[in-house]
């Protein structure tokens, strides 16, 4: 599982609704002899997305556009950070006031004292898969012995994923040949440079798709739990302003739901969030990606809620990696009592 800041007002409806419940109220209170009320004032939040604006942040698109945010009594402001932008910056600076990120990068982040904490999971399913041709032998993990597999780097969720993918088959780093190609994972197994790669299933799967390319997929969590991305903050926040926390945990649940149930008006609702979204060819894009994101963002019986021993296990197997600079408390690194009851 990566814009300048936007504030993006009521919609028409919105608004009318907003002025007609202010006069009623005002009616009220001029009737009782009392002076009119002013309207309640939203805290602001600042949220921090990472890289451009994608369909993919939907969600928070929706909460923002239908209002969720502002009924649950904040005001926010959506950030998208910059390919190759320090995404914790921002936060520790005091600019950003939560953070989309996924859990490793909260441990990691964690291990280089950050005292940033793990809320809510909105990305159910760890998002990266390894992918080959459909007419390649490898069928499963164990396969992979002896191939070479291309990865973006060392780092991120792809080398994670590949790693724990290993570790399910008994597979170490030195059974394969790990190559860093950079993200060109599609034009490098379409190409046949490497034998697998390392991808997202909501984006190369997607792309081997649009080209015509039939590719198999595995998935890298059949033994290692991997914690996906959602909303986290520094404990400092979690601190001075736990309500507004709440606040936004809920709504953009709420507006994962949205989407969930409502993916076209979703699709529609981004066009001002995402530039270039209302040319046809780029909405037909952008629907693919959706409909492979959806799946990943399924929740369970308790929406945002963290398995525990699964987020214990997480930590263990990245500092086994090498992925930690120092020691983590993962019991303090996750807290997901600002979940909605």
């Amino acid at each position: 599982m990566h814009g300048p800041t936007r504030r993006h007002p009521w919609s028409r409806l919105e608004r009318s609704i907003r002025i007609a419940l202010v006069g009623i109220v005002a009616l009220t209170v001029a009737a009782c002899g009392a002076p009119g009320a002013a309207a309640p004032t939203l805290d602001h939040v600042t949220i921090g997305l990472t890289y451009v604006p994608n369909i993919q942040f939907a969600p928070f698109y929706v909460a923002d556009s239908l209002g969720y945010y502002k009924a649950a009594g904040v005001s926010v402001t959506l950030h998208h950070h910059a390919v190759g932008e320090d995404e914790f910056a921002a936060l520790q600076a005091g600019q950003e006031n939560m953070i989309f990120a996924s859990g490793d990068e909260v441990l990691g982040a964690r291990s280089h004292n950050l005292p940033i904490v793990y809320l809510a999971e909105v990305f159910t399913r760890y998002p990266v898969a390894l992918i080959v041709p459909a007419s390649s032998p490898i069928k499963t993990a164990a396969d992979l012995k002896g191939h070479t597999i291309g990865v973006p780097g060392a780092y991120g969720a792809t080398y994670i994923g590949l790693l724990a993918l290993l570790k399910s088959a008994g597979l170490t780093q030195q059974d394969v040949k790990i190559q860093s190609i950079g993200y060109t994972q599609v034009p490098a197994l379409m190409g046949q440079k490497v034998d697998a790669v390392m991808g997202y299933l909501n984006n190369e799967a997607i792309q081997f798709q649009q080209s015509n390319f039939p590719v198999r997929t595995l998935p890298v969590t059949a033994t290692q739990p991997l914690i996906s991305n959602g909303l986290a903050a520094l404990q400092s926040e979690l601190t001075a302003h736990p309500a507004d926390v709440k606040a936004v945990i809920a709504a953009t649940l709420k507006g994962v739901a949205y989407v969930d149930a409502h993916p076209n008006q979703a699709l529609t609702i981004s066009e001002k969030y995402v530039p270039g979204l209302s040319d046809p060819k780029n909405a037909a894009a952008a629907k693919a990606v959706l409909q492979a994101t959806m799946p990943l963002w399924q929740p369970g019986a308790h929406p945002g809620a963290v398995d525990g021993n699964a987020w214990g296990s997480m930590a263990t197997f990245m500092g086994s990696i090498g992925q930690l600079s120092g020691p983590v408390d993962a019991a303090k690194a996750l807290d997901t009592s600002y979940l909605p009851k």
